[in-house]
């Protein structure tokens, strides 16, 4: 069995002061919520705060982006190094990373690599353009993002991939269950091909674009959707934890 998660990416939104009254507002009721792992993903302004807050809950802390090197002249930019007594949890690969910031395939791959050195489970994010679903090349793309993300990676089942297609992403717009499965498990066979079977049944595949606290019961009651990667809903505390609640029930009976 994999246990489900719900990450929420809260992007560049809320300052610190805003961070933390997010987080109170929600942090009890979560903690009481068994069955699914909890996520938080606030920008990195907010990590020290917010780990105090977390400290002895069951809710995990993850951030948004980081780089692969230890340290160096790379002005800007945060290395695993010092996100290892931060976080649990990195997102990687976001197709706002892709679109805005002309990140490769080949640097996902080292993020991959750095992340899994240092013991901080990737969330890596795949997923198409609409022209590419439209033109029938989703399962071209997935597996493409895939095989170069964890090309000369270690298997692990720590891994998680969050599957966004990014015509959903922000737009209000989420995928079906059936699409979202059926990608998913292009996904999971990919992985299959790359680590085996055993290691790709034990990766926990998310779904993530425009989900809410009206449709994430149609994703989590798909066996293949461990969970989801939560944007724009992850930023209201009642929103957010119908969500998992949600989840948690569902998925407990699948």
């Amino acid at each position: 069995m994999r246990l489900p998660l719900i990450a929420g990416n809260w992007k560049m939104n809320t300052t610190v002061p805003e961070a933390i009254k997010l987080v109170a507002a929600m942090l009890t009721e979560l903690n009481r919520i068994d069955g699914v792992e909890k996520v938080l993903c606030p920008p990195f302004v907010s990590l020290v705060p917010i780990k105090e807050l977390l400290q002895g809950s069951s809710v995990k802390l993850g951030v948004q982006n980081m780089y692969f090197e230890d340290k160096g002249a790379f002005t800007g930019e945060i290395s695993p190094v010092m996100l290892i007594d931060l976080c649990q949890y990195v997102i990687l690969g976001h197709s706002e990373r892709r679109q805005y910031f002309n990140e490769t395939d080949a640097l996902i791959n080292q993020k991959v690599k750095g992340a899994f050195r240092f013991g901080i489970v990737p969330i890596l994010c795949v997923g198409e353009h609409l022209e590419e679903n439209e033109a029938d090349m989703t399962k071209v793309v997935v597996t493409r993002q895939i095989k170069l993300a964890l090309q000369g990676v270690n298997p692990s089942a720590q891994l998680v991939v969050a599957y966004e297609p990014v015509w959903a992403i922000g737009t209000g717009k989420a995928a079906t269950a059936e699409q979202a499965s059926t990608t998913i498990s292009v996904i999971r066979s990919t992985i299959a091909g790359v680590w085996g079977k055993e290691i790709a049944q034990r990766v926990r595949i998310l779904y993530g674009g425009s989900v809410t606290q009206g449709n994430i019961a149609e994703f989590v009651t798909d066996a293949e959707i461990d969970g989801a990667l939560v944007g724009s809903a992850s930023l209201k505390a009642e929103e957010f934890l119908s969500i998992v609640k949600q989840a948690a029930l569902i998925k407990a009976r699948v």
